[in-house]
């Protein structure tokens, strides 16, 4: 994620950072060549059809629409899985409160949240398909991390430890009804929001509907030095450069915006998140809190 102070209106035409412009400058570039190339051969060679501007414009509205119709698809989809990891923050914080309240033996009590914070890691892990074994094996051990990790979902094998912890507590006559009940729906909290992230990452937008958008957008890029001959004249590449920025930026975004956990500059800061849980926990269990992850220019991983 980005994270930095709006740029002046002078600098703001020069922030590459967080831009789309580096994805697309090599279909910006094609764009004007083409919109070039078809003004100088109508002024010097051979006189090309001229398209009505009038007709490019209605087929612009109607491509604006399906890309902002896209677009806000993708930003429901980053916007969800932001609220989804706010949840999993909220639940592993209440779950610390919850177990100070019902589980007397400190050091099953300091074994499941470690859990609670394996469990973030190792859904981070799967839903940006990296390695977290680092990460949790000194929570675990080395022994359960590596049991863990042997499952085809390691997050829910976590819930499911911590589950088998309770379980033992309360055949040992230490939870009540209530605390189980308690604690039972907190759990279910935490799998609730883990299967949702798993759904946003696994279903990604309908591709017949971006495979019509990305063709419409070619063809109306295609076509538009055409329409641009007669209305501009010598300035119909510079007018085709911007409407290919602003049409191929608008589909590059949504594709980022499409998948929120990939480690992408404008993804969400899992890295930071799970910092926030470990600082949670920590502090709940009277331990030192690691340090927030730090911005390093200007990007949050």
């Amino acid at each position: 994620m980005i994270l930095r102070e709006p740029p002046s209106s002078f600098k703001l035409f020069f922030v590459i950072q967080g831009s789309v412009v580096p994805a697309i400058i090599g279909k910006i570039t094609t764009i004007t060549l083409i919109a070039l190339l078809v003004v100088v051969l109508d002024h010097f060679f051979v006189p090309l059809p001229h398209i009505s501007i009038a007709a490019m414009g209605i087929f612009g509205v109607a491509l604006s629409l399906f890309l902002g119709f896209r677009n806000n698809a993708a930003y429901d989809r980053w916007w969800e899985a932001r609220k989804l990891w706010g949840t999993l923050i909220s639940d592993v914080r209440n779950l610390s409160r919850q177990c100070s309240l019902f589980i007397r033996d400190d050091a099953a009590r300091e074994d499941i949240l470690n859990l609670a914070v394996a469990f973030a890691h190792l859904h981070r892990g799967f839903l940006r398909e990296t390695d977290v074994s680092a990460q949790i094996t000194p929570l675990t051990g080395a022994e359960r991390a590596s049991r863990l990790l042997g499952f085809r979902n390691p997050a829910d094998a976590a819930l499911r430890e911590i589950t088998d912890r309770l379980v033992t507590l309360s055949d040992q006559n230490q939870l009540d009804g209530f605390a189980r009940m308690t604690l039972s729906n907190t759990l279910s909290s935490l799998a609730t929001a883990q299967a949702s992230c798993e759904r946003i990452q696994t279903t990604p937008l309908p591709y017949v509907y971006s495979l019509l958008v990305r063709r419409t957008t070619y063809l109306y890029c295609g076509l538009l030095p055409f329409a641009l001959l007669e209305a501009t004249g010598w300035f119909a590449p510079l007018f085709a450069a911007v409407v290919a920025y602003v049409f191929f930026g608008l589909q590059t975004v949504t594709n980022e915006l499409e998948r929120p956990f990939h480690n992408l500059q404008n993804g969400l800061p899992l890295d930071a998140m799970c910092r926030v849980i470990e600082t949670s926990v920590a502090e709940a269990l009277g331990k030192p809190a690691p340090e927030p992850v730090a911005v390093v220019n200007h990007v949050l991983s």
